[in-house]
Protein backbone atom coordinates (compact mmCIF):
# COMPACT_ATOMS: atom_id res chain seq x y z
CA UNK A 1 0.00 0.00 0.00
CA UNK A 2 1.34 3.44 -0.70
CA UNK A 3 2.16 6.46 1.57
CA UNK A 4 -0.03 9.52 1.61
CA UNK A 5 1.73 13.02 1.39
CA UNK A 6 1.18 16.03 -0.46
CA UNK A 7 1.16 16.50 -3.74
CA UNK A 8 3.15 19.50 -4.02
CA UNK A 9 5.78 18.59 -1.96
CA UNK A 10 9.38 18.59 -3.01
CA UNK A 11 9.41 14.87 -1.92
CA UNK A 12 6.61 13.39 -3.86
CA UNK A 13 7.98 13.89 -7.43
CA UNK A 14 11.18 12.46 -6.26
CA UNK A 15 9.75 9.38 -5.01
CA UNK A 16 7.45 8.95 -7.92
CA UNK A 17 10.47 9.02 -10.30
CA UNK A 18 11.77 6.39 -7.74
CA UNK A 19 8.51 4.50 -8.79
CA UNK A 20 7.92 4.53 -4.45
CA UNK A 21 4.57 3.83 -4.05
CA UNK A 22 2.29 7.03 -3.53
CA UNK A 23 -1.36 7.87 -3.14
CA UNK A 24 -3.78 11.24 -3.52
CA UNK A 25 -6.20 12.60 -1.32
CA UNK A 26 -8.86 11.59 -3.48
CA UNK A 27 -7.80 7.84 -4.11
CA UNK A 28 -7.05 7.46 -0.52
CA UNK A 29 -10.35 8.09 0.46
CA UNK A 30 -11.71 5.82 -1.37
CA UNK A 31 -10.08 2.87 0.40
CA UNK A 32 -12.61 1.48 2.93
CA UNK A 33 -9.46 1.37 5.40
CA UNK A 34 -7.74 2.92 8.28
CA UNK A 35 -4.06 4.76 7.04
CA UNK A 36 -1.39 4.43 9.80
CA UNK A 37 -0.90 7.64 10.81
CA UNK A 38 3.06 8.70 11.11
CA UNK A 39 4.40 12.32 12.35
CA UNK A 40 8.15 13.28 11.34
CA UNK A 41 9.48 15.75 13.86
CA UNK A 42 11.95 16.92 11.66
CA UNK A 43 14.85 18.70 13.58
CA UNK A 44 17.33 18.05 10.58
CA UNK A 45 18.52 21.94 8.12
CA UNK A 46 18.14 20.18 5.09
CA UNK A 47 14.48 19.53 5.99
CA UNK A 48 13.58 18.50 2.12
CA UNK A 49 15.87 16.00 1.66
CA UNK A 50 15.15 14.04 5.28
CA UNK A 51 11.42 14.59 4.53
CA UNK A 52 12.12 12.14 1.52
CA UNK A 53 14.77 10.26 3.33
CA UNK A 54 11.98 9.00 5.62
CA UNK A 55 9.10 8.82 3.20
CA UNK A 56 10.90 6.59 0.82
CA UNK A 57 11.27 3.97 3.79
CA UNK A 58 7.74 4.38 5.08
CA UNK A 59 6.31 4.21 1.85
CA UNK A 60 7.33 0.85 0.85
CA UNK A 61 5.31 -0.85 3.77
CA UNK A 62 2.22 -3.11 2.41
CA UNK A 63 0.18 -0.34 4.70
CA UNK A 64 -1.24 2.79 3.52
CA UNK A 65 0.26 5.53 5.77
CA UNK A 66 -0.43 9.33 6.37
CA UNK A 67 2.63 11.28 7.00
CA UNK A 68 2.22 14.26 8.87
CA UNK A 69 5.51 16.87 8.94
CA UNK A 70 5.83 18.11 12.57
CA UNK A 71 8.10 21.17 13.64
CA UNK A 72 9.06 22.69 16.95
CA UNK A 73 7.67 26.24 17.18
CA UNK A 74 10.84 27.58 19.18
CA UNK A 75 13.47 26.52 16.34
CA UNK A 76 13.35 28.79 13.47
CA UNK A 77 15.08 26.85 10.90
CA UNK A 78 17.99 28.82 8.99
CA UNK A 79 18.21 26.61 5.71
CA UNK A 80 15.08 25.38 5.30
CA UNK A 81 12.51 28.55 3.42
CA UNK A 82 9.87 29.88 5.78
CA UNK A 83 7.41 28.89 2.74
CA UNK A 84 8.09 25.75 2.75
CA UNK A 85 7.59 24.81 6.60
CA UNK A 86 4.59 26.99 6.68
CA UNK A 87 3.07 24.98 3.37
CA UNK A 88 3.95 21.69 4.72
CA UNK A 89 4.74 21.59 8.48
CA UNK A 90 2.21 21.74 11.50
CA UNK A 91 3.65 23.50 14.58
CA UNK A 92 3.38 21.27 17.64
CA UNK A 93 0.98 23.06 19.33
CA UNK A 94 -1.68 21.96 16.12
CA UNK A 95 -1.34 18.44 16.56
CA UNK A 96 -1.28 17.91 20.36
CA UNK A 97 -4.11 16.93 21.13
CA UNK A 98 -3.73 14.59 18.27
CA UNK A 99 -2.80 10.49 18.24
CA UNK A 100 -0.60 8.79 16.12
CA UNK A 101 0.15 5.62 15.10
CA UNK A 102 4.10 6.41 15.08
CA UNK A 103 6.02 9.25 15.84
CA UNK A 104 9.80 9.66 14.36
CA UNK A 105 12.23 12.29 15.40
CA UNK A 106 15.39 13.40 13.60
CA UNK A 107 18.76 13.78 14.26
CA UNK A 108 20.04 17.49 14.59
CA UNK A 109 23.72 19.28 14.11
CA UNK A 110 23.60 20.33 17.93
CA UNK A 111 25.10 17.55 19.40
CA UNK A 112 28.16 19.62 21.18
CA UNK A 113 25.65 21.46 22.81
CA UNK A 114 24.35 20.50 26.28
CA UNK A 115 20.80 19.16 25.87
CA UNK A 116 19.60 21.93 28.62
CA UNK A 117 21.09 24.25 26.24
CA UNK A 118 19.70 23.53 23.12
CA UNK A 119 17.29 26.26 22.46
CA UNK A 120 14.15 24.09 21.70
CA UNK A 121 14.52 21.85 24.63
CA UNK A 122 12.06 22.62 26.57
CA UNK A 123 8.92 22.65 23.83
CA UNK A 124 10.75 19.21 22.59
CA UNK A 125 10.61 17.74 26.41
CA UNK A 126 7.15 18.47 26.05
CA UNK A 127 7.04 16.23 22.94
CA UNK A 128 8.66 13.56 24.22
CA UNK A 129 5.79 13.19 27.00
CA UNK A 130 3.16 13.92 24.34
CA UNK A 131 4.53 11.15 22.37
CA UNK A 132 4.61 8.76 26.08
CA UNK A 133 0.61 9.41 26.08
CA UNK A 134 -0.29 9.89 22.56
CA UNK A 135 1.88 7.65 20.08
CA UNK A 136 2.00 4.27 19.89
CA UNK A 137 5.85 3.73 18.80
CA UNK A 138 8.41 6.22 18.90
CA UNK A 139 11.58 5.35 16.45
CA UNK A 140 14.44 8.44 17.82
CA UNK A 141 17.17 8.92 15.30
CA UNK A 142 21.18 10.55 16.25
CA UNK A 143 20.71 13.41 18.36
CA UNK A 144 16.98 12.45 18.86
CA UNK A 145 17.71 8.86 20.43
CA UNK A 146 20.35 10.61 22.84
CA UNK A 147 18.07 13.47 23.14
CA UNK A 148 14.89 10.78 24.38
CA UNK A 149 17.22 8.53 25.98
CA UNK A 150 18.70 11.80 28.46
CA UNK A 151 14.88 13.07 29.34
CA UNK A 152 13.69 9.40 29.68
CA UNK A 153 16.62 7.65 31.65
CA UNK A 154 18.99 10.76 32.11
CA UNK A 155 21.78 8.93 30.34
CA UNK A 156 24.57 11.26 29.12
CA UNK A 157 25.89 11.57 25.61
CA UNK A 158 29.86 11.76 25.59
CA UNK A 159 31.98 13.67 23.55
CA UNK A 160 34.38 11.95 20.95
CA UNK A 161 37.75 12.86 20.31
CA UNK A 162 37.16 13.16 16.48
CA UNK A 163 34.01 12.52 14.66
CA UNK A 164 32.62 9.09 13.43
CA UNK A 165 32.29 9.76 10.19
CA UNK A 166 32.25 6.83 7.36
CA UNK A 167 30.34 3.53 6.77
CA UNK A 168 30.74 1.30 9.74
CA UNK A 169 29.81 -2.76 10.09
CA UNK A 170 27.16 -3.09 12.77
CA UNK A 171 26.95 -6.25 14.60
CA UNK A 172 23.26 -7.88 15.56
CA UNK A 173 23.00 -8.59 19.49
CA UNK A 174 19.86 -10.16 19.92
CA UNK A 175 19.35 -12.06 16.50
CA UNK A 176 15.39 -13.09 17.39
CA UNK A 177 14.23 -9.56 17.56
CA UNK A 178 10.93 -8.35 15.79
CA UNK A 179 12.39 -5.50 14.59
CA UNK A 180 15.86 -7.09 13.02
CA UNK A 181 13.77 -9.59 11.18
CA UNK A 182 15.47 -10.88 8.43
CA UNK A 183 18.08 -8.73 8.56
CA UNK A 184 21.64 -9.96 8.24
CA UNK A 185 23.66 -10.81 11.41
CA UNK A 186 26.44 -7.85 10.29
CA UNK A 187 25.17 -5.09 8.29
CA UNK A 188 26.90 -1.68 7.04
CA UNK A 189 25.51 1.69 8.42
CA UNK A 190 26.35 5.21 8.11
CA UNK A 191 27.84 7.13 10.78
CA UNK A 192 28.40 10.73 11.68
CA UNK A 193 28.51 12.02 14.65
CA UNK A 194 31.12 13.75 17.29
CA UNK A 195 29.51 11.99 20.50
CA UNK A 196 27.96 9.12 21.79
CA UNK A 197 26.33 7.20 24.38
CA UNK A 198 28.02 4.17 25.99
CA UNK A 199 26.58 0.85 27.17
CA UNK A 200 27.82 1.49 30.66
CA UNK A 201 25.51 4.36 30.94
CA UNK A 202 22.19 2.27 29.74
CA UNK A 203 19.56 1.10 32.68
CA UNK A 204 18.95 -2.49 33.08
CA UNK A 205 15.15 -2.11 31.75
CA UNK A 206 16.70 -0.53 27.87
CA UNK A 207 17.93 -3.55 25.63
CA UNK A 208 20.84 -3.01 23.00
CA UNK A 209 19.99 -5.08 20.13
CA UNK A 210 23.31 -3.73 17.42
CA UNK A 211 26.23 -2.70 18.58
CA UNK A 212 30.03 -2.17 16.84
CA UNK A 213 32.95 -2.18 18.47
CA UNK A 214 33.82 0.80 16.33
CA UNK A 215 31.02 2.90 16.64
CA UNK A 216 29.47 1.63 20.05
CA UNK A 217 26.13 1.36 20.75
CA UNK A 218 23.55 1.56 17.34
CA UNK A 219 20.13 0.39 18.15
CA UNK A 220 18.28 0.36 21.50
CA UNK A 221 14.91 -1.00 22.60
CA UNK A 222 12.92 0.86 25.04
CA UNK A 223 10.07 -1.47 25.51
CA UNK A 224 8.62 0.15 28.65
CA UNK A 225 8.29 3.82 26.97
CA UNK A 226 7.52 1.98 23.48
CA UNK A 227 10.47 3.59 21.49
CA UNK A 228 13.69 2.59 19.68
CA UNK A 229 16.65 4.52 19.92
CA UNK A 230 19.02 4.40 16.64
CA UNK A 231 22.23 6.26 16.87
CA UNK A 232 23.16 5.90 12.87
CA UNK A 233 21.80 6.84 9.83
CA UNK A 234 20.29 3.72 7.89
CA UNK A 235 17.95 6.96 6.22
CA UNK A 236 21.28 8.52 4.41
CA UNK A 237 20.88 8.89 0.30
CA UNK A 238 24.29 7.41 -1.50
CA UNK A 239 25.62 10.59 -1.26
CA UNK A 240 24.59 11.97 1.77
CA UNK A 241 28.20 11.64 3.48
CA UNK A 242 29.53 12.78 0.57
CA UNK A 243 27.78 16.22 0.97
CA UNK A 244 28.43 16.66 4.48
CA UNK A 245 32.12 16.54 3.66
CA UNK A 246 32.34 18.99 1.03
CA UNK A 247 30.20 21.00 2.81
CA UNK A 248 33.08 21.03 5.91
CA UNK A 249 35.56 21.59 4.02
CA UNK A 250 34.04 24.29 2.19
CA UNK A 251 34.10 25.64 5.83
CA UNK A 252 37.57 25.13 6.32
CA UNK A 253 36.54 22.47 9.03
CA UNK A 254 39.26 19.87 9.59
CA UNK A 255 37.57 17.17 7.99
CA UNK A 256 38.67 13.40 7.11
CA UNK A 257 37.41 11.10 4.65
CA UNK A 258 34.35 9.30 5.74
CA UNK A 259 35.56 5.81 6.08
CA UNK A 260 34.78 2.84 4.13
CA UNK A 261 33.10 5.16 1.71
CA UNK A 262 34.58 6.46 -1.37
CA UNK A 263 36.21 3.47 -3.70
CA UNK A 264 39.57 3.68 -2.81
CA UNK A 265 39.38 6.79 -0.93
CA UNK A 266 38.37 8.73 -4.53
CA UNK A 267 36.28 11.35 -3.21
CA UNK A 268 35.41 11.81 -7.26
CA UNK A 269 34.25 8.03 -7.50
CA UNK A 270 30.87 6.53 -7.23
CA UNK A 271 29.48 5.49 -3.76
CA UNK A 272 28.08 1.94 -3.88
CA UNK A 273 25.28 1.84 -1.24
CA UNK A 274 25.33 -0.82 0.61
CA UNK A 275 22.81 -0.34 3.11
CA UNK A 276 19.63 0.40 1.37
CA UNK A 277 18.03 -3.13 2.10
CA UNK A 278 18.75 -2.75 5.60
CA UNK A 279 16.92 0.13 5.74
CA UNK A 280 13.77 -0.83 3.95
CA UNK A 281 13.57 -3.68 6.24
CA UNK A 282 14.22 -2.16 9.72
CA UNK A 283 11.35 0.50 8.59
CA UNK A 284 8.81 -2.48 7.36
CA UNK A 285 9.49 -4.36 10.57
CA UNK A 286 8.69 -0.82 12.86
CA UNK A 287 5.60 -0.03 10.76
CA UNK A 288 4.45 -3.85 11.34
CA UNK A 289 4.57 -3.88 14.94
CA UNK A 290 2.96 -0.68 15.11
CA UNK A 291 0.26 -2.08 13.23
CA UNK A 292 0.62 -5.14 15.51
CA UNK A 293 -0.50 -3.00 18.39
CA UNK A 294 -2.24 0.08 17.44
CA UNK A 295 -6.16 0.12 18.44
CA UNK A 296 -8.33 0.94 15.59
CA UNK A 297 -10.46 3.41 17.45
CA UNK A 298 -7.38 5.24 18.54
CA UNK A 299 -8.15 4.53 22.38
CA UNK A 300 -5.13 4.42 23.79
CA UNK A 301 -3.89 2.17 27.33
CA UNK A 302 -3.01 3.95 29.89
CA UNK A 303 1.14 3.93 30.31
Amino acid sequence: MPIKIDTQLPAFKVLQKEAVPLITERDAIRQDIRPLQIALLNLMPEKATTETQIARLLGQSPIQIELTLIRPESHQSKTTHSDHLETFYRPWSAVRKQKFDGLVITGAPVEKIAFEEVFYWKELEGIFHWSSENVTECLDICWGAQAALWHFHQVPKHLRGAKLFGIYSQNVVVRDAPLLRGINDAFACPVSRYTEVRRDDLPSSLKVLVASPATGICMVEDAANHRTYFMNHLEYDSNTLATEYNRDREKGLPTALPANYFPNDDPNATVVNRWRSTAHLLFRNWIDRIYANTPFDWVFPTR
